[in-house]
């Protein structure tokens, strides 16, 4: 598989200097996606995905690699981000093209309150495909002592990357057991580096939103011992109140150290097209790509990529017209 890895394109730094560059030119109605004009439409895309030690990015290369291989003339570029809140204002600056971003941080976008991109609604993406669900993973070493998640006050914790979708379900989580901002040290960092630094004991536990099972703990758990923390059913309650993640079970199955389920959270990764610079004609061809090709993707998480989840967890984000064309010419229900 080709690797295409660059600089992350779009920090939160940068992000949080983001202005009206994005969008169309007309003022856009409420639920509608800015659109733009053959002028604006480009066939060589950025794709925005996540950390190297996640899923996103090792799933968005192997998807781009089947658009450039499906879709004539075309190219398309993965590389390696922050995450969800990065990636849509990526493609909100005309930086990126395509990303990948849970559901939840999608529906805050479009609502314009993703907290590091506070009052800005970001108008010019559209929905292409739910893809996957991301379980919540609350990692703690063996011989920590935190037997749980209450355990967790006064610990240094990593939330997730700048950029990325973690940090609010990471609050939901902890806010669920009484443990507000202040309670705890935060480290901002992305997955690879929070398990390097919980292996040598420079934090206490790691909470990231990723899909199940994932390289970057199998490879910890092969060198250090760790043990995931579950949360209690009406927690989960509490946090989907909160956040909209749905209690959700890691399995057994999924890593070596596990002897039995671990109830958590999810929320869904999506893929997202700029609706400004990604045509409908290409969207359409993108969407049906995805699905004609998923049994090609190599990672376990491309099982969950089918037509029947496709618009799962869509809540308010508008569909890309060629997302929507697509599924209407196979009969699937719109929301």
């Amino acid at each position: 598989m080709r690797m295409r890895r660059t600089a992350i394109a779009v920090t939160a730094a940068a992000a949080l200097t983001l202005s009206a560059c994005g969008g169309g030119d007309e003022e856009t109605a409420e639920g509608e996606a800015a659109t733009g004009d053959e002028d604006s439409y480009t066939n060589e895309l950025t794709f925005g995905t996540g950390s190297t030690a996640g899923t996103y990015f090792p799933l968005g290369d192997e998807l781009a690699a089947i658009y450039e291989d499906n879709i004539e003339d075309v190219s398309v570029t993965a590389i390696e981000t922050g995450g969800s809140a990065d990636n849509l204002g990526g493609i909100y600056q005309e930086e990126m093209q395509l990303g990948l971003t849970q559901n939840d941080t999608a529906a805050s976008g479009v609502a314009g309150e993703i907290p590091d991109l506070e009052d800005v609604q970001l108008d010019n993406f559209g929905w292409i495909s739910n893809l996957y669900p991301e379980a919540a993973h609350i990692i703690v070493r063996e011989d920590s002592g935190i037997e749980s998640i209450e355990d967790l006050e006064g610990q240094t914790i990593a939330v997730g990357d700048a950029g990325s979708g973690t940090r609010a379900i990471s609050d939901a989580i902890l806010a669920a057991h009484g443990i507000e901002e202040g309670d705890y040290t935060a480290e901002v960092a992305d997955f690879g580096s929070s398990t390097d630094m919980l292996a040598d004991s420079q934090i206490d536990a790691s909470i990231f939103v990723v899909g199940t099972p994932v390289a970057g703990l199998t490879q910890l758990a092969a060198s250090t011992d760790v043990r995931l923390l579950g949360i209690e059913d009406d927690m989960t309650d509490a946090i989907s109140e909160e956040s909209g993640a749905e209690s959700y079970d890691i399995s057994a199955d999924a890593y070596d150290f596990l002897d039995e389920d671990v109830t958590t959270v999810s929320v869904f990764a999506a893929l997202v097209a700029s609706t400004t610079q990604v045509s409908e004609d290409l969207a359409y061809e993108i969407t049906a790509a995805t699905f004609e090709n998923a049994g090609d993707i190599t990672l376990e998480v491309g099982e969950n990529i089918t037509e029947e989840n496709a618009l799962t967890g869509i809540g308010d984000v508008p569909l890309h017209p060629g997302a929507e064309r697509y599924f209407e010419e196979q009969g699937i229900d719109l929301p």
